[in-house]
């Protein structure tokens, strides 16, 4: 599975559970950390676990495996590593603060419309 693939899956698992404003960013050319990032706010701490739950058990069942999960017990920001991608699940408070979108701007954005069938 490609890493774009992978991170659509990702997008697709969060979105099933709810997630709010999911983005795909393309960050391949501008980073060794990954080549995708996955970002998605919840909207209370269990939708948050419920969140990364979902994206952590649909990744893993396309075959690829957790490397890291950080930051589950502040319940503001996970970050679940995959190695080529990287998924990022705020509270709306923390996404706001870090703006994730802003600092990787120069990356590629993924339309969601087209991946969630919006």
């Amino acid at each position: 599975m490609t890493p774009k693939e992978l991170a659509i899956v990702a997008a697709k698992a969060l979105d099933s559970k709810k997630g709010l404003d999911i983005k795909v960013i393309e960050v391949e050319a501008l980073t060794t950390l990954a080549d995708y990032f996955v970002i998605c706010t919840g909207s209370s701490n269990t939708q948050i676990n419920a969140l990364c739950d979902a994206a952590e058990e649909a990744v893993n069942a396309a075959g690829e495996a957790t490397l890291h999960r950080e930051g589950h017990r502040g319940g503001t920001w996970v970050l679940l590593d995959f190695g080529s991608v990287v998924v990022h699940v705020f509270n709306s408070e923390a996404r706001e603060f870090y703006s994730l979108e802003r600092l990787w701007q120069d990356g590629t954005p993924l339309d969601m419309g087209e991946i969630l069938g919006e």
